[in-house]
C-alpha cells in the first residue's frame, strides 16, 4: 500500500543468494520501468561494494553496507526518486532497518536452490568458498535469512525472467 499520497516512488529491494537472478531481475525491471519515464535509480551490490570502503564480509560489515545502501535508497526515495536494489542481503534485521527507513519499501524474494545458485556461478565465487579462498560467504559458511513477509516472492527455478519480471511490474501498476 502506497504511505506517501505526494510521492509514489519507492525502494524496490531484490534480496537473494548470489546467483538466484536478482541482478538480471532488477535490471529488466529497470528496463521497463524506464520506459515509464520514472525518475529511476539503480544501486547494485556489486557495484556499490567497490565505491565503499572497507565493505567487508563479516555480520558487522554486511550490517554496516546494508545500512549505508538503505539510507541512500531513503533519501532518492524521498526526493521523489524510484530505487531499484539489489543485495544478497543476507539478515533480516538490516533489511527490515531500512524498510524503517523508507516510505515505499517492496521486498522482492528472488529464491532459487542453492544446488542452481551454484550451477549459475560464472565467477566461481561458490568454489572459491568451498575450497577455503573465501570466507563468510552466504549459503555456504554464512547463512541466509529469508524475508519472513516480503511483498513479492519470486521462484527464478520455476519462473523464466520475463514471467518474473510480469510478476513484479504487475505488483508496481499501483504506483504508476
Amino acid at each position: 500500500m502506497v504511505k506517501d499520497t505526494e510521492n509514489n516512488a519507492f525502494v524496490l529491494w531484490f534480496t537473494g543468494l548470489s546467483g538466484s537472478g536478482k541482478s538480471t531481475l532488477a535490471d529488466r525491471t529497470g528496463e521497463l520501468l524506464a520506459e515509464k519515464k520514472l525518475k529511476l535509480q539503480r544501486l547494485d551490490g556489486d557495484i556499490l561494494r567497490g565505491l565503499f570502503p572497507a565493505t567487508g564480509f563479516t555480520k558487522h560489515q554486511r550490517d554496516d553496507h546494508i545500512k549505508r545502501v538503505g539510507y541512500m535508497a531513503s533519501v532518492l526515495e524521498k526526493h521523489g526518486v524510484c530505487v531499484i536494489a539489489s543485495f544478497i542481503s543476507p539478515y533480516n534485521e538490516a533489511r527490515s532497518l531500512v524498510r524503517g527507513m523508507c516510505n515505499n519499501f517492496i521486498e522482492v524474494y528472488v529464491t532459487c536452490p542453492l544446488d542452481e545458485c551454484i550451477s549459475r556461478d560464472v565467477k566461481g565465487l561458490y568454489q572459491k568458498a568451498r575450497a577455503g579462498e573465501i570466507q563468510n560467504f552466504t549459503g555456504i559458511d554464512d547463512p541466509y535469512e529469508p524475508p519472513e513477509n516480503p511483498e513479492i516472492v519470486i521462484d527464478t527455478q520455476k519462473l523464466s525472467i520475463e514471467e518474473s519480471v510480469s510478476v513484479i511490474m504487475d505488483y508496481l501498476e499501483r504506483y504508476f
